[in-house]
């Protein structure tokens, strides 16, 4: 062997040495992920849990079903619901048989120009009878208020009473509803429901699963999709003065999937959800020629779903808050397992991460490498000319 070519088979036997460690590209190993960082003795390895993705582990991490559930509770509240008046309010009063009192201002003026407006501390003037505290009351109670002092002035006197504009009480609903603003309280019922319907109903972007309700401060969380799409009434609330019913946009409802797929990409969860073999469907499956079926791998950030998967964690052993994620590993060599990926739910920053084959990582290294050989047959090339010159 001449010089040359020694010289060409040392290089190549070098790189290829050094291509067995460093493997250009990604690549998920579970074996050999303990490589640690260069400053610091973190070790991935010992912050995640690895779950090969069985029949029971996807039953412990599956959420609670939703069914078609009453409210009682609601029912109760509709039935027993009474509005009280507050300022700003505009209250219509009848005396029967004394239109005097009825419409002092005309009778060509509407009910809530010639009504009677309740003031900041509550009260309106009433002819004969002065100033009447009507603030925090019901209809039934100021009527019965106005009869007992008017009987010292009108024998029997008949009166009605009722709201002619309501204007005190407000709820709001923001982000996406197709007409987000304020909506009066009234004496009908309000619940989050009807609510979302005035607003003009949900928009293209809403997200319909992490609706918040804020209370005094306090925050509900609600699923429009339970309640829309499964009909759990329990989810429905009757809204209060100054409740905030927010729906968020869905742009948080993604997951990434990534590696040895067709077409690598982000997707966007919709409102029925997304199971790991949708995933893959969208994306157009592995690549058959470089993946490695048996890694097809869903990485969980523990802490971003440690809410959404408060009630399971302690089944899967992921409580522990030093846990960095979760890796549940399925095995698609036989591809009868994609009825196993059906059943797994994704949730919002999943990875979906699909390993590459052996033979794929060893294809890389002699792609890296083809340059560095080429070169080498051409300066070999080169010496023989000017050797035989």
């Amino acid at each position: 062997m001449d010089f040359s070519k020694k010289l060409l088979f040392t290089a190549v036997a070098s790189l290829l040495l050094a291509g067995c460690t460093v493997v250009p590209g990604s690549h998920l190993s579970l074996p050999d992920n303990k490589q640690q960082a260069d400053n610091d003795a973190f070790n991935v390895s010992e912050q995640v849990n690895v779950y090969p993705l069985t029949p029971s582990v996807i039953y412990q991490s599956k959420r609670p079903e939703v069914t078609a559930r009453t409210n009682p509770a609601l029912d109760a509240e509709l039935t027993g619901y009474e509005y009280y008046i507050g300022p700003g309010d505009i209250l219509n009063i009848t005396i029967w048989d004394h239109p005097e009192l009825t419409i002092p201002a005309g009778s060509y003026r509407s009910s809530s120009e010639s009504g009677n407006w309740v003031h900041a501390d509550g009260s309106i003037f009433y002819p004969y009878i002065g100033i009447v505290q009507v603030g925090g009351k019901t209809v039934t109670q100021i009527r019965d208020e106005i009869a007992r002092r008017l009987a010292a002035f009108i024998e029997s006197p008949q009166v009605d009473v009722n709201v002619a504009a309501f204007r005190s009480q407000k709820a709001y609903v923001t982000g996406e509803v197709n007409t987000p603003g304020q909506q009066a309280i009234t004496n009908v019922p309000m619940t989050l429901l009807d609510a979302i319907n005035k607003a003009g109903g949900l928009a293209k972007d809403a997200d319909w699963r992490n609706v918040t309700l804020t209370r005094n401060g306090v925050e509900q969380d609600i699923s429009l999709y339970a309640l829309m799409q499964r009909g759990d009434l329990t989810q429905n609330r009757l809204l209060r003065p100054g409740d905030i019913v927010h729906v968020p946009r869905n742009d948080a409802q993604k997951v990434f999937v990534m590696g040895e797929v067709n077409a690598p990409q982000l997707l966007k969860i919709d409102r029925a959800g997304m199971t790991l073999t949708e995933a893959l469907s969208s994306v157009g499956g592995i690549n058959e020629l470089e993946a490695d079926a048996t890694g097809v791998f869903v990485i969980r950030n523990v802490r971003k779903n440690n809410k959404v998967h408060q009630g399971n964690k302690a089944n899967l052993g992921s409580a522990d808050n030093t846990q960095l994620a979760d890796i549940y590993q399925l095995n698609i060599k036989d591809a009868a397992a994609l009825v196993l990926g059906t059943e797994f739910e994704l949730e919002p920053y999943d990875v979906v991460y699909v390993t590459s084959a052996p033979i794929a990582r060893w294809n890389r290294v002699v792609r890296q490498l083809l340059p560095t050989i080429t070169g080498f047959n051409q300066l070999t090339e080169g010496a023989v000319r000017v050797r035989d010159w």
